[in-house]
């Protein structure tokens, strides 16, 4: 699950996606084939026209064809395949064309709503592109007329796949092989916000109706167990709320198939950079406003020592204790300014709501649909 994040900001690095690693294999393994190249590090042109160059720190010649490998530099994002070993197993075939396959560790689509066919290899059509146009390139200029299978792997696939959204999103049997630039940018975090989009569409394509994005295992839990909502039913956003506002406001717009309900939960700091406008809810991107909480505290009747004490407390937690110690209901009142936001992308035949959670993971405060509710109501 996606863990909540930390609040100390440092210097990050860029880094490159799987579906480039197993291009820059590819290359590797046709100029292997074509050439008797065996370069230490080889070139690869990203979907933008920038070239990058990646090690190659394997070369095996196999029936057919030969089998290259690199490991996975993800950069400083929070990347499960960071350091990973992806290799690809490249056949030449009379059968024109490029096909795909899922060699260990990479996964099969076993659901409805990703942009790949039930059945197919968890590959997608970005990479799948990259791989093809490289590919296409070596048969041109050494003029090859045959075709390609192109068999992609990753070494322990099939465990790294257990701490990401794959077995959710019904990818079994391993990873994806992703990208749309190349480039991973740190807390861009492009992956995961793909997931994010591909955990929505699966859900609605699978015939759910409500779903409960969450910040983090506790949030999840917390809303989980007060539905007793299905796994798919349930979308780890971490700090990237912004790509579930914007996927549902798009989807909703142009499918016929259409969600009811959407329930967003999340620690009380976290809802309450929310309620300030904030998408993304990442320490780097956003912070805390202790003076907007003791403002908000102050229509509800705070006093002006109240206010003081809550702009200089520590943390928002203490700031909402201090508010609850005054029978001052702040969480409630903070969900419904995240409400009041979050509707803007939100389409009125839906239902919304926010839910935030204190530390132990106990609800705190709740709104509906634009009307306050009590806590442990469900509509």
């Amino acid at each position: 699950m996606w863990p909540e994040s930390a609040e100390s900001p440092a210097p990050l690095r860029t880094g490159l996606t799987t579906g480039t690693c197993a291009t820059a294999c590819c290359v590797a393994a046709a100029q292997a084939l074509f050439a008797q190249k065996q370069d230490a590090t080889v070139s690869v042109t990203l979907p933008k026209g920038k070239q990058v160059d990646l090690p190659i720190i394997e070369y095996q010649a196999i029936e057919g064809g030969f089998k290259t490998a690199t490991i996975k530099d993800a950069g400083d994002d929070p990347d499960a395949t960071h350091g990973a070993t992806l290799f690809v197993e490249l056949r030449l075939s009379p059968k024109h064309g490029v096909r795909f396959h899922a060699a260990q560790g990479v996964g099969t689509v076993t659901r409805t709503g990703l942009l790949l066919d039930v059945g197919e290899p968890a590959i997608n059509p970005v990479p799948r592109k990259m791989m093809t146009e490289h590919l296409k390139g070596f048969a041109q200029t050494y003029q090859y007329q045959g075709g390609f299978d192109v068999s992609v792997g990753v070494i322990n696939g099939e465990q790294i796949a257990q701490k990401t959204m794959n077995p959710r999103l019904g990818i079994l049997g391993g990873l994806s092989i992703l990208g749309t630039t190349g480039i991973v940018r740190p807390f861009s975090c492009a992956a995961y916000i793909a997931s994010i989009h591909q955990g929505i569409d699966v859900a609605r394509a699978n015939g759910i109706t409500h779903i409960a994005a969450t910040t983090g295992n506790a949030s999840e839990d917390a809303i989980k167990n007060h539905y007793q909502l299905d796994d798919m039913a349930l979308i780890e956003m971490g700090d990237f709320v912004g790509a579930v506002l914007k996927h549902i406001k798009k989807v909703e717009k142009t499918d016929s198939i259409q969600l009811r309900k959407l329930s967003i939960c999340g620690g009380f700091g976290k809802i309450s950079k929310l309620a300030q406008g904030n998408m993304d809810l990442n320490s780097r991107v956003s912070s805390i406003d202790l003076g907007a909480l003791a403002e908000l505290a102050a229509t509800l009747g705070a006093s002006d020592a109240l206010q003081s004490k809550m702009t200089h407390a520590n943390t928002s937690v203490e700031a909402l204790s201090f508010a609850s110690s005054a029978g001052l209901e702040l969480a409630d009142a903070i969900c419904q300014q995240a409400l009041t936001f979050a509707r803007k992308y939100i389409p009125d035949h839906m239902a919304l709501e926010v839910w935030a959670i204190d530390r132990k993971g106990q609800f705190v405060g709740k709104a509906v649909d634009g009307n306050i509710g009590s806590l442990g109501e469900a509509p």
